[in-house]
Formats: structure tokens, sequence, C-alpha cells
């Protein structure tokens, strides 16, 4: 009964314990609100259905718009080069000084006019809602929802700003001389310092007094299909000054499909097809941060979020460029891309996960649901997993994996599921109990049979045969407490089966008169890691 008594003692301090009458389970780990899926489960892609009409339509518009519009693109970037030229002549690539005087000023009235004229001749039709803030009252532009390289239209009716850019996209012939007018903040990949470069040179311009140009940054970090916000990265709101948040709309249903996975030719193609293309850009009331927001550019940048989403009618999700990664090695996976999403931005603040971490678990995820239909794992994948029988105890795990009782795990239930319920489960102070509660004759190793008796008690099955977990295990013919602890780190899923006996032993015991409660052990613990190495065994001989 002494091991009974110890297992009671320590199942009361593991999440999900519980006292009461024997027949009836305590209350396992309640669901978290904060943990609810997000209103728009996947914000990167969409697919837009094109009718035969509109296939017609779009066809008989190419043959005319598309080697109209397109030379006339070609013709504008020509005409704009020199200007450019000027601007950048004798500067370095990466600008330490900004350009002023005459230069500056004629780039900017030339390339300004040119830009527009090229959306025009691309079929923008421009709607521009609101006054653009000077340099001294926004030094910062935040536009959203980023959906298309053609939000760049944003820069031309703010005024050319400068842009956060790759260093690779100043290398471009022609383009990158038209990037690099603009006194870019360039951004390199290869660079172990580059983030912090960044925002040492976002705060410097963000807080020159309106020597440099204003900067306009997407704080998306990547393309969205405008359903929603994503998470905004803080660097623009890193400096602590005002801000101007800029909204963009496109009014045509054929731009909705013109971002991240649809090709810039396709896109190209797509709008110059058209008759035309709405766009509608909103300059919203400057935001000025209080001194907490100064202090927490992360608040700052959620308060400006939460305004533009309003003034869209859009909900936010904490989905970040980290869930484009995921979305990818899942592909990489044989997952569908989908499954690889789980807003990370709110997983990693709540869980303290980092991305190789969630990418860990994505490889875990993608060996245990590769062979079921959809990438999701259900009863009985779970089951041949973890090599057990489908149980009722087992079907309670699963119960709290499957948070939204669709009767599937996904890729965010089983992260969450790993990190709430079964890794503060799986302590060394748990681990050392369920060494001992397997170990039944207490000489420091665990035989199959004990090993059999133990999980046949625990998942209710008497006729478990346990032999190829045991063998997965073990190095011999027992099971050593290093190799039991190893098992155990490596795999957390089992530890919440184990707290669902240690449970039901807190059931019973509790359940006894009191002074068989407090019976004193008479048997020596032999287990203990601390003399674990002393310890010897005739099995160990085997």
């Amino acid at each position: 009964m002494s091991r009974c008594a110890q297992a009671a003692a320590v199942a009361a301090t593991v999440p999900g314990a519980g006292v009461g009458n024997v027949g009836i389970r305590p209350p396992m780990v309640p669901r978290q609100a904060s943990f609810f899926p997000p209103p728009v489960p996947n914000p990167f892609v969409q697919q837009t259905q094109i009718g035969s009409a509109r296939r017609v339509q779009i066809f008989l518009l190419g043959i005319i718009l598309l080697p109209i519009r397109a030379l006339l693109v070609v013709l504008i970037l020509l005409l704009a080069w020199p200007f450019a030229a000027i601007s950048t002549v004798c500067c370095p690539e990466k600008q330490t000084h900004p350009v002023t005087g005459w230069r500056r000023k004629i780039t900017q009235t030339a390339l300004k006019f040119l830009g527009r004229a090229m959306f025009f001749s691309m079929g923008f039709i421009v709607a521009v809602k609101g006054k653009v803030a000077s340099p001294l009252e926004a030094p910062v532009f935040v536009a959203a929802p980023h959906s298309t390289f053609f939000d760049g239209i944003a820069c031309i009716v703010a005024g050319l700003p400068s842009m956060v850019s790759r260093n690779e996209n100043a290398q471009v012939p022609l383009i990158g001389r038209l990037l690099r007018a603009v006194q870019p903040v360039l951004v390199s990949r290869v660079d172990p310092d580059s983030r912090k470069n960044t925002i040492n040179e976002i705060i410097k311009r963000a807080t020159s007094g309106g020597e440099w140009p204003q900067i306009l940054v997407f704080p998306e970090g990547t393309c969205t299909n405008r359903s929603c916000l994503i998470t905004f990265k803080p660097g623009a709101f890193i400096p602590g000054v005002p801000v101007q948040p800029i909204l963009l709309r496109y009014p045509n249903k054929l731009v909705s499909s013109a971002f991240f996975f649809l090709f810039s030719i396709q896109l190209c193609m797509l709008t110059f097809c058209q008759l035309f293309t709405k766009v509608e850009v909103e300059f919203m009331p400057v935001q000025v941060p209080n001194d907490e927001e100064k202090n927490d550019p992360v608040l700052f940048a959620s308060r400006v979020r939460n305004l533009m989403a309003e003034a869209l009618g859009i909900p936010v999700t904490d989905h970040t460029y980290e869930d484009c990664r995921l979305m990818i090695s899942a592909g990489q996976l044989t997952l569908p891309m989908e499954a690889g999403l789980v807003e990370f931005t709110k997983i990693s603040q709540k869980l303290k996960l980092d991305w190789d971490g969630v990418r860990r678990h994505l490889g875990e995820y993608a060996s245990i649901a590769s062979s079921s239909k959809g990438g999701r794992i259900g009863i009985e994948e779970f089951a041949e997993y973890l090599k057990l029988p489908v149980s009722d105890v087992l079907r309670q795990l699963f119960a709290l994996f499957d948070r939204n009782h669709d009767g599937s795990i996904d890729f965010r239930e089983y992260v969450i599921g790993l990190a709430v319920l079964c890794n503060p489960a799986n302590t060394e102070e748990i681990i050392q109990v369920a060494f001992k509660l397997f170990d039944v004759d207490e000489d420091g190793y665990i035989t199959e049979e004990e090993f059999s008796t133990i999980l046949q008690a625990s998942l209710g099955v008497p006729d478990l045969d346990v032999s190829g977990l045991f063998k997965e295990i073990a190095q011999g013919y027992s099971i050593s407490y290093e190799e039991f602890k190893n098992f155990a780190l490596k795999h957390p899923e089992y530890a919440k089966i184990f707290t669902t006996y240690l449970d039901l032993q807190t059931c019973h015991v509790f359940s006894l008169p009191k002074e068989v409660q407090t019976a004193p052990s008479m048997a020596s613990n032999k287990v203990s890691p601390e003399k674990h190495e002393d310890s010897t065994s005739d099995k160990k001989d085997d």
C-alpha cells in the first residue's frame, strides 16, 4: 500500500489530478479560451474560381490589353531609370546619408509622376482617402493588409518614402536602381547582425527630425489573402515615434487571388487582362504612442493593428511569417500545407516554444499522420503510434488532445497537447514514481512481465501485448532507470497515460481508512537515481 500512497502524493501535484468517487474520473486540464482556433484558419491561401464566361472575357481583353500594357510598363521603367541614376550616382549601396538638394527634388517629382503613370497604364484606378502626414507628424507609415507586390502603389501615393527591402532586390538590373532611388533600408539574409542593424537604421531615420524620408513598412512581414490581419512585427514600432496607418483595399474579385503562392507572372497577366482594377488607399489618423507603448513596441503594434482591423471590418489572428515556413515544411513532409498552421505568435509566447521546437514537433506529427487522409491523426493512428490498443484510458487521452471534439487531432492540437498536457506531467519526480510502480520487486530493473502487468492495469486491458513497446525501450532483457527516463523524455505522450493511472490510484487510496493510508512502508527504495549505480541485479547479467 505504500506504493499507492506515494503515487497518490505525487498525483495530487500533477495538473488534472483530483480526488473523489472511485467510479468518477476527476476533471482533467481545462480548455483554455486563449487556445481557441483562430477565426480565419488559413490567411495565406485562397482559391478564386473563374467561370467560363469570365475566362472568355479575360482572353479577349488580354489579346488587346496585355501587349499594350506590358509595352507601356517597360517604357515607363526605362524613362524612370535616368532619374533614379541621377539620385543614386556616387552613392554607396547602403546609404549612410540622405539624398538632399536639387537631386532629391527633381528625382522625387519625376518618379512620383512616372509611378502614377505606370499604375494607370496597368489599369489601376486609385482612390485616396485621408491626408498624408508630414515627416514631422509621422516619420513611419504602416500599411496593411499586405497581399501583393502591387501594394507598392501605397509608396507612390505616400510620396515615395523609404522602404525596408531585401538586399538582393537592390541587385536586380533596372529595378534595383529604382529601388535605391527611394533610399531603402536594406536587409541582408547572410549577415547575422542584419536584424539588429536594420532596427538601428530604422530608429536613426525615424528620429532624424525629417532629415531622412519617411519610412513605409508592411508590418505583417508576408503576404496574406486579406481575410484578417496577422501579427504585426514590432520593427516599425520600436523607435517609439508616431506612425500613420495606411489601409489597402482591392474591391475587384480577381485581385483577391493575387498573393503569396500565385506566381508573379500569372498575377501580372490576370491584372493586365482586366479592364481596370480598383484600389483604395486610406490614410488613417496618426497614432501617437503613450509612455507604456514607447517602452513596449509589441503593445503599440497590437493597438495599431486592432484599429486597422476594426476600420477594415476583419478579424485579427496570431499567425506570422513562421507559419508560412511551417506550411512549406508540412508540404515537404507530404502533409497538406495547411497542417503547419499553428498561430505561431500565440503558441511561441504562451507555450515558450521556438520555431525549431515547433518544427521538430511537426516531424513527429508527420510520422503519425502520414498514413491518414487529410493529414490528421485519428484514434487508430494515435494508438498505433503509442503501440497501445484502443482503450478507455487512451480515448480519454485522445479526447484531451482533440480540443474541438471533431474526432481527430490536427498539428495545432498536437503541439498544445504536448505542451499543456504531457510535458508538465513528464517531470523527474513523476518519472521516478513511474519507475517504482513498474519495478514490482524493487531490484532497480523492470522486466517485461512487470512492464506488462502495470500497463494492463492502467489501461484496463488484461490481454495486452507490450512486447513491441518493451523492446523499443529496453536495450537488453530488462529496463534500467536511465533507459526508462530517456524514453519518457523523448515521448512525453506516455506521461499523461501514467498520470491517468495515478489519478485512479489517488481515488482508491483516499477512499481507504486513514490508518491504511498512512501505513509505513516496509520495503526499501532501490530505484532512486542517486543509488541506481550502486544497485545490482541478476537480471542485468542476463
